[in-house]
């Protein structure tokens, strides 16, 4: 993975930036950079930095055959992935308390795939994916004890106009 290290090098500086520092972990494929010049720039921008970054990694990693590489700047990707779990966690307190189907924000396929991992485990909610293109969203439903120990009734929640 000496080459990640060169490359990423190669794409900081291309950018403009000259003070910072990289990490690459090899065995788990995942690079950190950490850049400590121009604060304002980076905060404001981080997200599309993130993305981008991630982008011209994945399509230089197919173009010369090596495996792929995922890359964290100034952490934001740990401090997002955290924040995805606290709010799915979140999320399943609420539903459990309110009896409510209640939805999370939009989000993109690897922040749902983080939701609906971290509720798996819980047995009293499930969770479920809604929506279409950047408007998808988890929804986290509460597994009520009465429904699961009730028979089921075939005709129960039955409306003729859903047959339509």
């Amino acid at each position: 993975m000496e080459t990640w290290d060169k490359q990423l090098t190669e794409l900081i500086q291309k950018m403009g930036f000259d003070d910072y520092t990289i990490e690459v972990d090899s065995e788990h494929r995942r690079g950190t950079i950490f850049i400590h010049n121009n604060p304002v720039l980076i905060k404001e921008n981080l997200p599309l930095i993130v993305d981008s970054l991630n982008q011209l990694i994945q399509l230089i990693g197919r173009q010369k055959g090596w495996e792929p590489l995922f890359v964290d700047v100034n952490n934001y990707r740990r401090e997002r992935e955290n924040l995805i779990v606290e709010l799915a966690r979140a999320t399943a307190r609420k539903a459990l308390a309110t009896k409510q189907e209640l939805p999370m924000p939009a989000m993109n396929a690897y922040e749902r795939r983080l939701a609906h991992l971290e509720l798996s485990t819980h047995p009293d909610v499930k969770t479920e994916s809604v929506g279409k293109g950047h408007n998808r969203f988890v929804v986290v439903k509460p597994i009520s004890a009465e429904t699961s120990d009730q028979p089921k009734d075939e005709t129960a929640g039955y409306s003729p106009s859903e047959s339509q």
